[in-house]
């Protein structure tokens, strides 16, 4: 189990949940970013899965306790509408979480929907965090700069449902990423779903995929913040 802890961002304390690994520290961190409503259960397990496998994992809470009074696409586009002020305080996460006592090293970010776009782009914003993984992600805009991504890596799960690696966003992505000098690795899902990694939402929720997926986004942070 994890606790709410506070961080400094460019203008406010910035709330979020921190799971810390059982064992020995220091460890390496991953910080975990939500779809568009919030610090749910669901991403709150996310970080204490991580914690189990030996990360340090902090999951911002980008809406202050104040999500949407349900999930909808207006939520993902609210945080689109902020998505440069929501990306320097994941940077500002990063920063905290270099300066925490029983962290080592590199720096990860794992995201989910808006929030995987989030991930994918905040290794632009912070030279902490060299390597970012994306669950069916809603892409940034495609005028916004992916420089800064030399050495660095992502790795995207694509959903069937949301056009697989093809889809218009995702093959920008990895372009960009590529031509700033990092690696991007897709992964395709075969009958998956938008979502299908979240198990709060059964009628999406693919177990094998999700199984998969995860195992890989395991591996990347394992190869590249040990």
């Amino acid at each position: 189990m994890g606790e709410m802890v506070s961080y400094r961002g460019s203008t406010e304390q910035i709330p979020g949940y921190l799971a810390r690994p059982v064992g020995a520290l220091p460890a390496p961190a991953v910080i975990v970013i939500g779809e568009g409503w919030g610090l749910v259960p669901h991403i709150r397990a996310v970080a204490d899965r991580l914690a189990a496998a030996g990360f340090v994992a902090l999951a911002p809470d980008l809406h202050r306790g104040a999500p949407p009074p349900r999930p909808d696409e207006a939520a993902s586009a609210a945080l689109r509408a902020r998505i440069g002020a929501a990306a320097q305080e994941i940077a500002a996460a990063a920063e905290y979480l270099g300066g925490l006592t029983g962290c080592q090293g590199k720096i990860g970010t794992v995201g989910f929907d808006i929030g995987a776009g989030l991930a994918l782009w905040s290794a632009t914003r912070s030279e902490r965090i060299v390597a970012a993984a994306g669950f069916y992600p809603t892409l940034p805009a495609a005028e916004l700069s992916w420089d800064n991504y030399a050495g660095k890596a992502a790795l995207i799960h694509c959903a069937e449902a949301d056009g697989s690696s093809t889809a218009d966003g995702v093959r920008h992505a990895v372009r960009a990423i590529e031509a700033a000098g990092g690696s991007c690795h897709t992964c395709d899902y075969p009958g998956t779903a938008h979502a299908f990694f979240n198990d709060d939402h059964p009628d999406a929720y693919h177990p094998a995929a999700a199984a998969g997926a995860w195992a890989r986004t395991i591996e990347l942070f394992r190869s590249r913040l040990g």
